[in-house]
C-alpha cells in the first residue's frame, strides 16, 4: 500500500533521516518506535508533504507521492493525526469534525460518518457544542482521531497519540486504535510507549538517529532483550 524507499531528508545540512525504507501493506498496524529526535515525526511529515526529501520515494498504491502538496496526498487516501493534537481550539467539536470533511461534498455521507464517530466517541457527542479548546488532552486527542477519519482515509498516521495522556486513557486509545483497524483501516503507528504500541503492531520498525536498526513483528520486538532494555526499561536477565 504505501512504501517508503531510501528516504534522506536534512534541514540545514543535518540528514535527520538516512536512507530509511519502510513499508506498510493495507490493512495493518504498522508500528514504528524510537527515542525523541530519532526521526520519526520527519518521516510522517514527509509522506504527508509538509517536507520535501533530498532522495528517495514515497509511493501510495503504485502512485509516486513524492514531493507533493499535502492537499493532493490527502485526496488520495491518506490523512495525519498530528503530534500535540493540534485541534481548532476556538472551534466547537462538531465544527472541528466538519472541517476534517472540508474536501467532501457528501451532505448525508458526512452525517452519516459523523453518527459513526459519535458511536465511537460518546464523549464527543455529549460536547459537540463545546469549544475543543476546552477539551481535556484525552477528548482533544479523540477529536483530533475523529477530525482524520472525517476525510475517509485508507491510511491513517498518528504522531505520538499518548502523548501527555493518563494511563487509562491511553488504554483507551489503543483500544479505539485496534478498532478503527477492524473497521477496515491501514494505521502507521508512531508512539514512544512501546510497550503499548508493539503489542497491537503487526509488524514494526526501530529508528534511531535516522537510520532503521532493527524490524520484525510486534511480538518478535516485545521479546528481544535489546529493545527491551532501551524501550521498555527493562533489564536482560
Amino acid at each position: 500500500m504505501l512504501k517508503v524507499e531510501d528516504l534522506v531528508v536534512a534541514y540545514g545540512g543535518i540528514e535527520a533521516l538516512k536512507g530509511v525504507t519502510v513499508e506498510v501493506p493495507e490493512g495493518k498496524i504498522i508500528t514504528l518506535i524510537g527515542a525523541n529526535g530519532a526521526g520519526k515525526s520527519t518521516l510522517l511529515r514527509t509522506i504527508i508533504g509538509l517536507v520535501k526529501p533530498v532522495k528517495g520515494t514515497v509511493s501510495y498504491d503504485g502512485q509516486d507521492i513524492t514531493g507533493l502538496n499535502s492537499q493532493k496526498i490527502v485526496k488520495t487516501g491518506i490523512t495525519l493525526v498530528p503530534e500535540g493534537r493540534r485541534v481548532f481550539a476556538n472551534l466547537t467539536v462538531l465544527e472541528n469534525l466538519k472541517i476534517g470533511a472540508y474536501m467532501r461534498n457528501d451532505k448525508a455521507e458526512i452525517e452519516k460518518d459523523i453518527r459513526w464517530i459519535y458511536e465511537m466517541f460518546p464523549r464527543l457527542e455529549e460536547r459537540n457544542w463545546q469549544l475543543a479548546g476546552t477539551l481535556s488532552g484525552g477528548e482533544q486527542q479523540m477529536l483530533a482521531v475523529g477530525r482524520a477519519l472525517m476525510s475517509r482515509p485508507k491510511l491513517i498516521m498518528m504522531d505520538e497519540p499518548s502523548l501527555g495522556l493518563a494511563p487509562l486513557v491511553i488504554k483507551d486509545i489503543f483500544r479505539i486504535i485496534q478498532e478503527i483497524n477492524k473497521n477496515g483501516m491501514t494505521i502507521l503507528l508512531i508512539e514512544q510507549n512501546a510497550n503499548m504500541a508493539l503489542k497491537i503492531a503487526d509488524w514494526a520498525y526501530v529508528l534511531e538517529t535516522g537510520t532503521i536498526k532493527m524490524e520484525g513483528t510486534g511480538q518478535e520486538l516485545l521479546e528481544n532483550p535489546q529493545i527491551r532494555e532501551a524501550y521498555l526499561g527493562k533489564k536482560k536477565a
